[in-house]
């Protein structure tokens, strides 16, 4: 399936609806539930998400519509969330969520991209010659990474109270990873 800007652009757009269908006014043991080790609970995942909705898609969007001299995108720091979402509390975040991607969406949307602009390249610094469309089009599947992720993290608390059940519930299978 080819990308198509306006069907991506509606899945963003319902993305922080569905993270606060999903987490608003749970109790914090959902909130706050990881898979172990370093991995992320739903609290981290949204923070991560507000995080890259001021220093990760528009950013790097605006980087490669200007075409200047410079393309590269700065290295993304995929841990701010911990720094940046210290104090703060989910619903804080969510709102945040909810706004800044609203306001990221209102400013794709005026861009009125062309198939010129979306063939254009930046440089990631690690993959190297990256197109305007690919950025965009990872920008869904990063949202939906990491629906699936929360949803499989909240599942898996119950992953021994399912007995049996476990064989047949994908989500509770471990070799899943981001």
């Amino acid at each position: 399936m080819t990308f198509v800007l306006d069907e991506g652009l509606a899945v963003l757009e319902r993305t922080p609806a569905t993270l606060r269908a999903m987490l608003g006014g749970l109790p914090s043991a959902w909130i706050a539930a990881t898979e172990g080790g370093e991995t992320w609970s739903a609290f981290d995942v949204v923070g991560h998400l507000v995080h890259g909705e001021h220093d990760d898609w528009v950013v790097r969007a605006r980087l490669i519509l200007a075409q200047g001299t410079e393309r590269t995108f700065a290295p993304y720091d995929r841990l701010a969330q911990f720094r940046e979402s210290e104090g703060k509390t989910l619903d804080m975040l969510l709102d945040e969520f909810a706004t800044s991607r609203a306001a990221n969406l209102a400013v794709v949307r005026g861009w009125a991209l062309t198939e010129e602009q979306l063939a254009l390249e930046g440089v990631h610094p690690a993959f190297g010659a990256v197109t305007l469309r690919q950025l965009l089009a990872t920008w869904v599947a990063h949202d939906f990474a990491h629906l699936l992720q929360v949803s499989r993290t909240m599942a898996r608390r119950y992953r021994d109270d399912v007995g049996p059940w476990r064989e047949y519930l994908s989500v509770m299978r471990t070799e899943t990873r981001e």
